[in-house]
């Protein structure tokens, strides 16, 4: 199996799962296109296609949070990546200052879904400036 062979939807895009390489949390989920994909092969730093503003996103490139690639993997459909990575700066992957954007767990009765993790960064001081 080659990039080639990877199956990107009807918008092109496929996927990405990224995932801490040393500690196996997970950290994030995105999509990725053709030209994200190829650009995140070249530098070894993550590059997103951001859906909202519809244009490469590099993670990391307002919050200085990077991720460099140790590992890519693809599902034996080749409809979904895999990303081991290290994460630098803070470590956080979730804009909202968590280090995994799964910070949330439901509770124990089912009935919402309650804040587990800590904040790494504060939002406001990175994003807002």
């Amino acid at each position: 199996m080659s990039i080639d062979d990877i199956k990107f939807d009807e918008k092109g895009l496929v996927p990405a799962i990224c995932q801490d390489a040393e500690t196996g949390d997970i950290l994030m989920f995105a999509w990725m296109n053709r030209e994200s994909l190829e650009k995140t092969i070249e530098t070894g730093v993550m590059t997103y296609w951001s859906r909202s503003r519809k244009k490469l996103w590099v993670k990391g490139e307002s919050s200085g949070n990077t991720q460099a690639v140790r590992e890519m993997r693809v599902d034996c459909d080749g409809d979904c990546l895999l990303f081991k990575v290290i994460p630098n700066g803070t470590g956080a992957a979730c804009h909202e200052g968590y280090r995994s954007c799964f910070f949330r767990k439901m509770d124990g009765d089912g009935g919402a879904f309650a804040v587990t993790d800590e904040r790494v960064f504060n939002p406001d001081d990175v994003y807002r400036k």
